[in-house]
């Protein structure tokens, strides 16, 4: 718990002070719940400094503090709809004589579940959770007067001239008889373009970049020149404000004061929404989860709010949050969890890769358990061993990966990890060749080597067999049946009957679909030898040029250079491919199956049919028929290229359902948008 604690304030010192967090929201949330839950276990060890006893850390020192009015409370968090439930349950239970009031946490608990009240909301508002930075606006007669950053809650930083810089803050309200004070609360943001603007600008002067949108407006608003802020255009966005009970003005419901503050000036979110039942709570939340990603800022979560000011009062305040509102966040893009051990994968190329068998953790709605560490040189760039916490996502939200290492949480008598000195498969010596980063099996009888190979083989994009998945491969391996690509076509239904879960049907189908096969196209084949570097995009240029498998083996790496998008790489492979013995007997091999080994030059209609050359295409979202791939092959089939970002570059962008921020950066450079309709009737012309 000391150990906790400790962690735990420098962290708050390192976001809140010196606006250099030292670990992600996620590790903080992670850490701080830890904590909690050992001192709800241990009431008798809790100490006055602990950080759940308090809101916050001090603020800076080189602006003018001040005490805040009301206490501008964070808001409790809530990772999932099942929290969520809990907590509007908890808060039901309540006492109304008022006798839990001025009460500690624990007996408000008590009493709370002991009590037959029930406090039960008519309605409740839900606000998109923008992550920026927190500011109270004081206005007196209705003209701006100060501007007050959360600090540690109780009090502020002054950064009056800064806030007046922000265009959607209101220097005076649009009132002809305001109330003498009115504050305001909301979030000051930096919408992404410009965030990803401010970069640009930061590393063309070899400053350090900015880690988020939220840090860099912590960072802007705490500039002392604000002329720097002006420049940086901050946003705001209110979500409550406080008047005095007295004043003929004044909401009587939290919906009442987000229109009120619309009408006095303020720009407020247009995705709040009135809910009347638990029920539109969920589906709200449910659809900013994905539609969320297609804002022009960043939201972490939904703020749920019980919509009547009068429950809201009744209910009051916990020592650190309002009992009355609940920041329900979303599964993290990023989250924190252990490597709890290292593997060593061998691949088709008999690339020695090693994988991080991770602590499971939430990451965009499933479970990662493992993640890809490369090779060698990235394990060492990041100093990554066993026992180390470490930040994982989702690269292109599809596959894991390790982003960095979190040193501070590292226990003792950790030791670098080392590659091994043999392949953990056949035990045969592994090799790195000089100015490669790979670390490879050289053995071509390697039972990994030969699985990939045959799994690669089989895939879609090559000879694509259906029916001939991992595990089948597996066991023809490791029985003997197959010892090279060629075996496959030599199986009959007897052998293949043996295999576990193997009956005399699918046998016979799978007899038939390896026959099947041998009508694929001659750029099929070339790809699904597995040549190092070729692509299948590659391999339907070099089939286009060279349209028979004698023609390429003959051909010199200046040959082959001469075709359009090859380069020296690929051209030496495929000639020291060719020269291999063993690699010139399964040519001859394949041949006598009655594969396809020639055609090239009509396999995609030739010159006539590349009439995208050069041009550029993103695709984004769900489309309606096609995979990804599948639009990706289609577009490459007639000479486009397929990117995975947006830029002035790009010539047509490919738009499905639930599409990202790629359509609003694409939107905002006058980029073509395509259907996938319009694609095919693109591709059909």
């Amino acid at each position: 718990m000391p150990e906790l604690r400790q962690l735990l304030q420098k962290a708050s010192y390192a976001y809140y002070v010196l606006d250099n967090p030292m670990m992600e929201d996620a590790v903080y949330d992670q850490l701080y719940r830890e904590l909690q839950e050992l001192e709800t276990q241990y009431p008798e060890l809790v100490t006055p400094d602990s950080p759940t006893q308090r809101v916050g850390e001090k603020p800076a020192s080189h602006f003018s503090s001040v005490r805040h009015n009301v206490p501008l409370y964070s808001l409790e968090n809530a990772f999932n709809l099942e929290e969520f439930a809990k907590w509007q349950s908890r808060w039901q239970r309540y006492e109304s004589d008022g006798e839990t009031r001025g009460r500690g946490d624990a007996e408000t608990r008590r009493l709370e579940d002991e009590g037959d009240k029930v406090a039960t909301p008519d309605s409740y508002v839900c606000e998109l959770k923008i992550d920026g930075s927190a500011l109270a606006l004081t206005y007196e007669q209705g003209v701006l007067v100060r501007g007050v950053t959360r600090g540690d809650g109780i009090t502020g930083e002054d950064i009056t001239q800064n806030v007046r810089t922000i265009r959607s803050i209101p220097l005076r309200l649009n009132l002809e008889q305001p109330p003498a004070v009115v504050e305001v609360r909301g979030e000051a943001f930096l919408p992404i373009a410009v965030f990803e603007q401010i970069n640009q600008e930061r590393e063309q002067a070899g400053e350090q970049l900015f880690a988020n949108p939220r840090n860099a407006a912590a960072g802007t608003l705490r500039q002392l020149d604000s002329r720097i802020v002006a420049k940086r255009r901050l946003d705001f966005f209110p979500y409550t404000l406080h008047i005095n009970s007295q004043e003929p003005i004044n909401p009587n419901s939290q919906w009442e004061a987000l229109e009120f503050l619309a009408a006095i000036g303020f720009w407020v979110n247009p995705h709040s929404q009135l809910c009347s039942s638990l029920q539109e709570v969920e589906e709200y939340y449910n659809y900013w989860d994905t539609n969320r990603h297609n804002l022009p800022y960043m939201t972490d979560g939904v703020v749920v709010k019980f919509n009547g000011v009068a429950l809201q009062e009744k209910l009051g305040f916990t020592q650190k949050f309002p009992r009355w509102a609940i920041a329900l966040k979303y599964p993290a893009q990023e989250a924190p969890t252990r490597v709890e051990s290292i593997s060593i994968n061998v691949g088709r190329t008999g690339a020695l890769t090693p994988l991080a068998h991770l602590q499971p953790v939430q990451l965009a709605g499933t479970t990662v358990q493992r993640a890809t560490l490369h090779n060698r040189d990235f394990i060492a760039q990041l100093d990554l061993r066993v026992g180390d916490t470490v930040i994982v996502r989702k690269a292109g939200e599809i596959i894991p990966e390790v982003v960095r290492v979190l040193p501070e949480l590292r226990p003792p008598d950790t030791q670098p990890f080392q590659m091994p000195s043999h392949c953990p498969v056949c035990c045969s010596p592994v090799f790195r060749q000089e100015g490669e980063a790979v670390t490879r099996c050289i053995n071509a009888s390697c039972p990994a080597i030969l699985k990939g190979s045959i799994n690669h083989w089989v895939s879609r994009k090559a000879l694509d067999i259906k029916g001939l998945g991992e595990k089948i491969v597996q066991q023809l391996v490791d029985q003997g049946l197959v010892l090279a690509v060629a075996d496959l076509y030599d199986l009959t239904v007897e052998q293949l009957t043996e295999l576990e879960r193997m009956g005399a049907k699918s046998a016979e189908k799978l007899v038939n679909a390896i026959a099947n096969s041998k009508t694929q196209p001659w750029s099929r084949v070339l790809y699904g030898l597995g040549i190092r570097h070729v692509g299948s995009v590659n391999a339907q240029s070099l089939t286009q040029q060279f349209p028979t498998v004698e023609q390429l083996a003959q051909a010199s790496p200046a040959d082959i250079e001469g075709v359009s998008g090859i380069g020296s790489e690929i051209a030496h492979a495929v000639t020291e491919w060719f020269q291999i013995q063993s690699n010139q007997i399964l040519i001859d091999r394949l041949r006598g199956t009655g594969l396809q080994l020639t055609g090239g030059a009509g396999e995609a209609g030739g010159e006539n049919k590349q009439f995208l050359r050069g041009k550029s295409f993103v695709i984004t979202g769900t489309l309606p028929t096609m995979k990804r791939d599948e639009a990706k092959e289609l577009i490459q089939q007639v000479g486009g290229k397929v990117s995975n970002s947006i830029s002035s570059k790009t010539d047509y962008l490919i738009v499905g359902e639930n599409a990202g921020s790629k359509l609003e950066k694409a939107q905002k450079l006058g980029i073509t948008q395509l259907s996938e309709k319009q694609l095919l009737e693109l591709i059909s012309v």
